[in-house]
């Protein structure tokens, strides 16, 4: 992968397990795309720290940024949910008594909003009480066939294994990797730190350094602990609000400062006797987005400047970790691009020529700039590159087409191109941790909604694919596929993935659960989750529609669903519903839709213009207050969004475009779906404040309706909203995203009249 080297980071309940996240490329080719995270309930490490430097768990410690949460991925939010309503702003004048009345009633209007919200759900909590408490068993269930085969991922240097377990790193040797054969080096418990879990590690080239990032759930910002090794593992320094790191050199370590969701400074610490810390790089420009990654041979570290649109990299020479970064090529609009080294050449991947997609480059180290740029391989049309790793004599591409996934292997040597197409039952795949530079074979996992994730193994001598039968993993035999083609507004073909099970009858009567998400050029989360085996099992559909703005058809079609275009997303998703409901996948009174984040854009703009397609919806931290939202300049993450949502305060145009879709500024008086929203109140990403508008809005709207309707049997929708203390937009504890898994099926049973989960006792309607 072009970055994340050395790299652990836990997941879980999504995927319920403790493995890396091998975001590398994948990240950078998505905008640093942020996934909802949930964490393993045995990897759920705690964060109170016993270190000055810390602050204290009253004080919010670790609060404010993530590491594999980046932040390009998701729309703009707020610092805090009182942020919203402060007109103060650092360097602002300080505001009349006026303007200070205005914030203190708004702030107490806020507060009263969320009174009245947390109130109201424990009201109606009661309700799904007990079928919540049925799925979380069968989920568990599920978690624990399913979750057994891969242990967590290593990182290896010669002989020596580092790899982390429950909260502790270990260091084993590689023919003996076991936590009991294991020298323990660290541990969160040991340590005082609470609440917390092992987000990254990277070890110093020479062994004598370890560098940690721990990250709390409730908040978005990483501390970063540096070990020194040896008989007697010491705390060397502890490092706040710290995005990535590398070391340079056996004891220099780069690293990048987070500040309300933005990281533009980059910092250079030593740990020689003469210790200190200076800033080599500053980034100006409000858009731009600025991380660090070690070359895969180690000879250079790259200082990654990324808008949603262009590129800049500067090189540190490890050889040479105490001068001056020198600049590959200088930022070009509408130009991305993203490096790796190989005998003294650099490799660029890159937007650079026509088309506009990503295609492999090299150049000359010593002469960078574009007009150097050598083409090496150029992808198909509609191919999406997914992801990349370098190797010594070898370059992987993993690639999306049509649906399907495969590999292609390029040889630096005879610079022949070999392509595989994996399973067809494959919808994700990943990138095993620290794959050896000079190693001859390649592992990663493939994986479905419905599939656990296996090994595979591709030889580079061989040019074959070997399945990796560790242990056996129980995949669904009796789950049919189908990948469909649903015809847009504009004729444009869409993407819809389905899933059901075969053994189902009269799929016109079965419960259909559609998943939307189409911004940022992201793909659909489409790695196993217990719960969409479930519900296979229990007679659902699954439709995955791979809308416009999403990534799935590469950088064209994300361009063709943004800005300007974000209404083609809104036509794709209509489309795609039609579709599945003509060719007799469900019908409109038994189909709910699921999204989260920007997904939610979609998915209430779907319920304002055709909410006769769906019965129900639920909702996690939806951004649906688009238009109020990008017209807060002061909020972290408006300005750099603009590239994604366009600029309302300076193109009258653009305003009213995004007025014309925004779910909050289109709701009206008419039957509605029921809908189930979780938000979270450390959400520092979609302003709590702007949700409560939307719900509050939205009851007022079906009431309305309903009020001037004199039909008999009338229904007016459930309107819910569960607002989390814990958690924040990117991290959940297993137990919370537990819970919320389990609410959101209770509530599309009972919204959809789903018998398969009803206590035996009491009968369907």
């Amino acid at each position: 992968m072009i970055r994340n080297l050395q790299c652990l980071e836990i997941s879980g309940y999504q995927e319920m397990r403790v493995r890396t996240s091998c975001a590398g490329l994948r990240n950078l080719l998505q905008g640093l795309r942020c996934r909802v995270r949930y964490y393993s309930k045995h990897s759920c490490l705690q964060t109170v720290c016993v270190y000055s430097k810390i602050k204290p768990k009253q004080c919010c410690i670790l609060d404010c940024a993530g590491s594999t949460c980046t932040h390009r991925t998701l729309p703009p939010g707020s610092i805090l949910p009182w942020r919203c309503f402060s007109c103060k702003q650092e360097g602002t004048k300080i505001p009349s008594k006026r303007k200070q009345n205005a914030s203190i009633t708004s702030d107490l209007l806020y507060k009263n909003l969320l009174k009245s919200e947390q109130e109201n759900w424990n009201d109606i909590s009661a309700r799904y009480k007990a079928m919540t408490k049925r799925i979380k068993e069968k989920l568990e269930e599920l978690h624990n066939k399913c979750t057994f085969s891969l242990g967590s991922p290593r990182i290896r240097f010669g002989e020596n294994v580092y790899f982390e377990e429950n909260g502790c790193v270990f260091l084993s040797k590689a023919d003996d990797v076991d936590e009991e054969n294991g020298d323990m080096l660290f541990s969160t418990e040991d340590l005082g730190f609470s609440d917390a879990f092992i987000q990254r590690i990277r070890i110093s080239p020479d062994q004598r350094y370890m560098a940690i990032s721990l990250k709390s759930e409730n908040s978005e910002e990483a501390t970063c602990v540096i070990i020194k090794l040896g008989h007697f593992p010491v705390v060397e320094k502890v490092i706040p609000s710290v995005f990535s790191f590398e070391w340079a050199a056996n004891d220099v370590l780069y690293y990048t400062s987070q500040k309300n969701l933005k990281c533009q400074n980059v910092f250079m610490t030593t740990f020689t006797n003469q210790k200190h810390t200076k800033l080599v790089y500053t980034e100006h420009d409000a858009r731009f987005f600025v991380d660090i990654y070690c070359t895969k041979d180690r000879r250079f570290l790259t200082i990654n400047s990324n808008s949603k649109t262009s590129s800049e990299v500067w090189l540190i020479d490890c050889r040479y970790p105490f001068k001056s970064p020198v600049l590959v090529q200088a930022r070009t609009k509408g130009v991305i691009y993203h490096v790796e080294h190989r005998n003294d050449e650099l490799y660029i991947l890159t937007t650079y020529g026509e088309p506009a997609e990503y295609k492999l480059m090299k150049a000359p180290v010593a002469a960078s700039g574009k007009e150097n740029w050598q083409l090496v391989y150029a992808l198909e049309k509609k191919t999406k590159l997914v992801d990349l790793e370098m190797f010594s004599d070898h370059c992987i591409m993993f690639l999306k087409n049509a649906g399907h996934l495969y590999l292609n292997a390029i040889s630096f040597f005879s610079h022949s191109v070999q392509s595989i197409k994996l399973p067809t039952w494959a919808c994700e795949f990943e990138l095993e941790s620290q794959p050896e530079h000079t190693t001859s074979t390649c592992y990663f996992q493939l994986t479905s909604p419905v599939h656990p994730p296996k090994r595979f193994a591709y030889s580079f001598k061989e040019n074959n694919l070997i399945e990796q039968a560790v242990q056996e993993v129980p995949i669904i035999t009796n789950c049919h596929t189908t990948r469909l083609l649903a015809k847009s507004k504009d004729e444009t073909l869409v993407p819809i993935t389905v899933f059901h099970n075969m053994n189902s009858k009269e799929l016109h009567r079965k419960p259909l659960l559609v998943h939307v998400y189409g911004a940022y050029g992201i793909d659909l989360n489409m790695s196993f989750k217990e719960d969409k085996l479930m519900l296979i099992e229990e007679g659902w559909i699954l439709a995955y529609c791979h809308v416009r703005g999403g990534g799935e058809l590469g950088l064209t079609w994300h361009k063709d669903g943004c800005q300007h275009n974000k209404l083609k997303g809104l036509h794709d998703l209509k489309a795609c519903i039609m579709l599945l409901h003509e060719l007799g996948f469900s019908q409109p009174k038994y189909t709910a839709l699921a999204a989260a984040s920007a997904g939610g854009i979609l998915a209430g703009a779907l319920c304002n213009t055709a909410p006769e397609l769906i019965r129900a919806m639920v909702l996690q931290a939806p951004f649906v207050d688009v238009l109020n939202t990008m017209m807060k300049t002061h909020l972290p993450l408006t300005i750099e969004e603009q590239e994604e949502w366009g600029n309302p305060l300076a193109d009258e145009k653009c305003m009213k475009y995004i007025k014309s879709y925004c779910p909050y500024q289109n709701i009206k008086p008419q039957c509605y779906p029921s809908v189930f929203i979780t938000a979270y109140e450390n959400d520092q990403r979609v302003p709590l404040t702007g949700v409560l508008r939307y719900v509050r809005k939205l009851r007022k709207a079906a009431l309305d309706h309903a009020s001037r309707t004199s039909e008999k049997g009338n229904w007016v929708p459930n309107i819910i909203l569960d607002i989390q203390a814990s958690g924040s937009h990117c991290d959940s504890s297993w137990e919370d995203s537990l819970n919320e898994v389990a609410r959101h099926l209770a509530f599309l049973n009972k919204e959809l009249e789903v018998c398969h989960l009803q206590h035996h006792s009491k009968p369907c309607k």
